[in-house]
């Protein structure tokens, strides 16, 4: 039997690598690649106009984020521009959903949805400061 391959990562394209990094850096609780942190204020910034890669505690490679010139924002649930790809973060509990919540917009998402009331699986829906839709539900 041949090995099946393994996931690596999922790559985000961004207009502005280093920006939505920051984003779900500081959203995921996860850290750099080593030598792909930022600079010190004022230096260049070159890994941060082309690719960037987060690590998850175990360093294990999670999300990368590649920048491209051009990015047309999701238009979810409908539209011109309908999601081709969006990530499901959980929590176990409500309480946790509504401080993701809390975090998530003071981080720069934007709401898109909101179903946190329906007692079976709440659940809310965002769209990230590049226009990539996520969710955040309780799972236990």
């Amino acid at each position: 039997m041949e090995t099946a391959p393994i996931l690596r990562q999922v790559v985000l394209d961004t207009t502005d690598a280093r920006a939505l990094a920051e984003f779900y850096r500081r959203l995921l609780g996860m850290r750099y690649r080593p030598g792909d942190e930022p600079p010190a204020a004022g230096e260049p910034d070159p890994r941060g106009r082309d690719w960037l890669v987060l690590r998850d505690a175990a360093d294990r490679p999670q999300v990368a984020f590649q920048q491209v010139d051009e990015l047309p924002a999701a238009t979810w649930p409908t539209g011109p521009h309908p999601q081709q790809l969006h990530l499901d973060l959980t929590v176990p509990t409500v309480e946790d959903l509504d401080a993701a919540h809390r975090n998530a917009l003071e981080l720069g998402a934007r709401l898109l949805y909101d179903r946190s009331s329906d007692p079976e699986e709440p659940l809310r829906v965002y769209a990230d400061p590049a226009g990539h839709p996520f969710c955040v539900f309780v799972a236990p």
